[in-house]
């Protein structure tokens, strides 16, 4: 009867014996591990991207600074943002949990529209965590969109 071997256990054991085929192996292997990380990262990414608001966050992180501002050195500003959510007592209190900045304003749809049912909420990115605040928003199952408040 024959035994079954995985093939990681195979490679081991023939790099370890040194050689030509040991350093093929261990080239494959150094490889297969590489390729297995970067797939890791793809795969994370992605789930973040479609899983925890990666769609529905419309504003560009990646042109702040770590204090949650943009602009030139002698313009600082922070971005706003907006985005609506049901106008009811639980998602107005979370949200305000979630961020500290947000402010809710019933009588205005706001540039993104927010309907009769739904009450407006903009924020600001001047405040610790800006990044984890905003992805923890697009997270809500509540929130659609969120996108930047320009105030015109």
């Amino acid at each position: 009867m024959m035994r079954m071997i995985d093939s990681p256990t195979v490679c081991r054991r023939v790099a370890a014996r040194g050689g030509v085929a040991a350093m093929y192996i261990r080239r494959c292997l150094w490889r297969a591990t590489a390729l297995s990380f970067v797939l890791l990262l793809v795969l994370v990414e992605t789930t973040f991207a479609d899983g925890d608001g990666g769609s529905v966050l419309g504003v560009d992180l990646s042109r702040l600074d770590a204090n949650g501002l943009l602009g030139p050195p002698d313009g600082k500003r922070a971005l706003s943002y907006e985005f609506c959510i049901p106008d009811e007592n639980a998602p107005a209190s979370e949200v305000q949990r979630i961020d500290p900045s947000a402010r809710l304003f019933r009588a205005s749809p706001g540039r993104i529209g927010c309907g009769t049912d739904q009450v407006l909420v903009i924020g600001h990115t001047h405040q610790p965590d800006f990044a984890t605040i905003l992805h923890r928003l697009a997270g809500l199952p509540y929130v659609e969109r969120i996108e930047r408040s320009d105030f015109e």
